[in-house]
């Protein structure tokens, strides 16, 4: 896994990573949104769906825990064992929303990610055991690693599917 020396390299790596990523969806139509194609396990509107409940989803975890309510990861509703479930909320939360719309979202969630990450130390986001949630697993992750493995992480991948959907997109004529 990519590792950082503090949080400006973090900061930049999203902000560069977020930016590729949101890119590939220009030029996809918005009646094509929710087109699904034979290879690719998401829709364009799943693919960022996925990364705005994710982004907004461990933010939560950190307000929850500051105001004193008890963090259940990933969510009460839902084990790590069972995540589909999640996904699937993920995806009814913003299926209505135009693929602009989605896209201004995405950029806004990135910027709130950053703003929340200038709040962290170097010493908070780095070290073990600075938030309960962050340690609520085996792994007893640190905060970076959290933010890393739900934005950088599948925002590369993510950008990988995106353009192969469009490439099979191509194919087929949408």
């Amino acid at each position: 896994m990519q590792q950082y020396d503090n949080k400006e390299q973090l900061i930049a790596e999203i902000l560069k990573r977020a930016k590729l990523f949101i890119d590939e969806f220009d030029g996809i139509s918005d009646d094509d949104k929710h087109k699904m194609i034979e290879g690719i396990d998401k829709t364009p509107m799943q693919m960022i769906a996925y990364q705005l409940g994710w982004m907004n989803l461990i933010m939560s975890w950190d307000k929850d825990e500051k105001e004193g309510i008890e963090v259940v990861t990933p969510s009460p509703e839902y084990k790590w064992n069972k995540l589909g479930g999640l996904y699937e909320s993920f995806y009814d939360t913003y299926k209505s929303y135009s693929l602009n719309e989605l896209k201004e979202l995405f950029i806004c969630s990135v910027n709130e990610i950053v703003d929340w990450i200038k709040g962290f130390s170097n010493e908070e986001l780095f070290n073990q055991d600075v938030r309960k949630w962050a340690s609520s697993t085996p792994s007893k992750w640190p905060i970076w690693k959290w933010i890393h493995v739900n934005t950088v992480a599948p925002f590369k991948s993510f950008r990988t599917k995106i353009r192969k959907w469009k490439k099979a997109a191509l194919k087929i004529g949408l």
